[in-house]
């Protein structure tokens, strides 16, 4: 029998999420967890207004019955799956949340969604137990994903996180729901028999900012039905013949020993990456290179005849192709050419820089025209930690040239962006949005998580409609 078959860490993973408590949890773990979903909140108060958003909100609840299961910044309700696939849709919508920098995957769009339509559901849920579960959430799905080395899969062509994050979305609404380790493992079961997602999505298609949806709402049925005594695959993690790891493993050597590696010792809540600009993690070295070498030397980029990016294999595949017009917001999103265009026009990669207008103008193109990408394999062979590293070439009219490197971007582990800056990112994004007094109530309520006697005040907090983020800079 292969050591796959006999490696048997389906069931300890799940006797690990049955055993968690929130006392075993260390507080700083704790607190980047409820910093993290204050992240999640922030990007789904964004997302809840976007053209997009508003086109699957339609489409959704036309599809689906009524609930009580509170959907995002709209001021609607519906039943508990709809209201997950459309608030993780939301959080999903611009690209501003945050993601692992070795197992990618969207981790807040996973959780937060769980958590409300749960606590709905079960009517009411205490905020330490919610805690709990969410970190259950934020700790297994990149475990998972590593066991599929990762990162591989999005060179594979997979939409890693859905593919990974139905475990994230079965373990949150599995620990809610107060499962033991035999329901934990049928949740499990049934969550990777549901995990997909293609990466093609990126270029044009709206369904891309939905498939983080489509396994939150996937892993939040799995525990469903897991709870009522509907039984899943057993063993899902170590079965050599139609197994999770050894179907979407084959032939690539799949690490079964990753998915309960580390448990309760070293906590991937804490490695969990916070974007500081709106495009996809893989983006942010080039965007940082660009930003940095645009502050140092004041370049002018009328003066600019040649951007050179040097990336490894995972950010070459999932962020380069050339770019035509018209180009969608998910494509410019996606792209390193016009990241770092419109970085060096604009010195910012934000909402504005994806609005119908920015994505059209002739200055944008005149300077993409100019990027080559290579896939540099010293990168891609080089220390895990460092294989989202950029290295910028700008070279100028009269030949001079400027160069930078990233090992890591803002953000990842050794330079991570710390609780006052996504208290202050919160406050930034969702500012503009709602009124004053509910910005500070959320913001209590998410950070003062294990004090709320009921996860549905929250709910309560997030449910009227909030202000278009890109209303506005359309108009303009």
């Amino acid at each position: 029998m292969s050591e796959l078959a006999t490696s048997g860490v389906t069931v300890p993973l799940a006797e690990w999420i049955e055993r968690l408590s929130f006392d075993t949890i260390p507080e700083r773990v704790r607190v980047r967890a409820k910093h993290l979903l204050l992240d999640g909140v922030a990007a789904g108060l964004v997302g809840a207004q976007l053209p997009w958003s508003r086109v699957a909100t339609q489409s959704v609840l036309a599809l689906e019955g009524s609930g009580d299961a509170v959907v995002i910044g709209t001021g609607r309700t519906t039943s508990g799956p709809a209201a997950v696939l459309l608030n993780s849709t939301f959080i999903q919508g611009f690209e501003l949340d945050d993601f692992h920098p070795l197992a990618p995957l969207h981790n807040g769009s996973l959780v937060v969604p769980v958590l409300l339509a749960t606590a709905q559901q079960l009517g009411g849920v205490a905020g330490a137990q919610a805690l709990t579960a969410a970190i259950a959430g934020f700790e297994v799905g990149p475990r998972v994903g590593l066991a599929l080395h990762g990162s591989q899969m999005l060179s594979r062509g997979w939409h890693s996180g859905p593919v990974f994050g139905t475990h994230t979305a079965a373990m949150v609404a599995g620990k809610l729901r107060g499962l033991d380790a035999a329901r934990l493992e049928d949740a499990l079961g049934m969550a990777g028999t549901q995990s997909a997602g293609l990466m093609a999505a990126q270029y044009e298609a709206m369904s891309k900012r939905m498939q983080h949806g489509f396994a939150a709402r996937n892993g939040y049925y799995a525990a469903g039905l897991a709870a009522g005594g509907y039984t899943g695959i057993k063993q899902v993690f170590d079965r050599p013949y139609g197994g999770y790891l050894s179907v979407f493993g084959e032939g690539h050597e799949p690490d079964a020993a990753q998915v309960i590696a580390g448990l309760g010792e070293s906590w991937h809540t804490e490695v969990i990456m916070v974007k500081s600009y709106a495009a996809q993690g893989g983006l942010h070295g080039t965007i940082q290179a660009a930003l940095e070498l645009r502050a140092e030397h004041d370049i002018d980029p009328k003066a600019v005849s040649h951007l050179e990016i040097r990336v490894g294999h995972t950010i070459y595949h999932h962020g380069w192709w050339e770019p035509e017009r018209p180009l969608t917001s998910i494509g410019a999103q996606m792209n390193l050419g016009y990241a770092a265009a419109v970085a060096l026009l604009d010195g910012q990669v934000l909402p504005a820089q994806f609005t119908e207008r920015r994505l059209n103008a002739d200055d944008v193109w005149e300077l993409l025209g100019k990027v080559d990408v290579l896939l540099d394999e010293e990168i891609q062979n080089g220390p895990p930690l460092e294989r989202f590293a950029t290295v910028l070439t700008i070279t100028l009219d009269d030949g001079t040239v400027f160069t930078k490197r990233i090992a890591q971007p803002h953000g990842g582990p050794s330079d991570p962006v710390t609780d006052d800056d996504i208290i202050a990112k919160y406050r930034a994004l969702a500012g503009p949005l709602v009124e004053t007094s509910r910005l500070d109530a959320i913001q209590r309520a998410v950070l003062g998580l294990d004090e709320l006697a009921d996860v549905r005040e929250l709910a309560d907090l997030l449910a009227a409609p909030v202000a278009g983020a890109l209303d506005e800079e359309q108009d303009r």
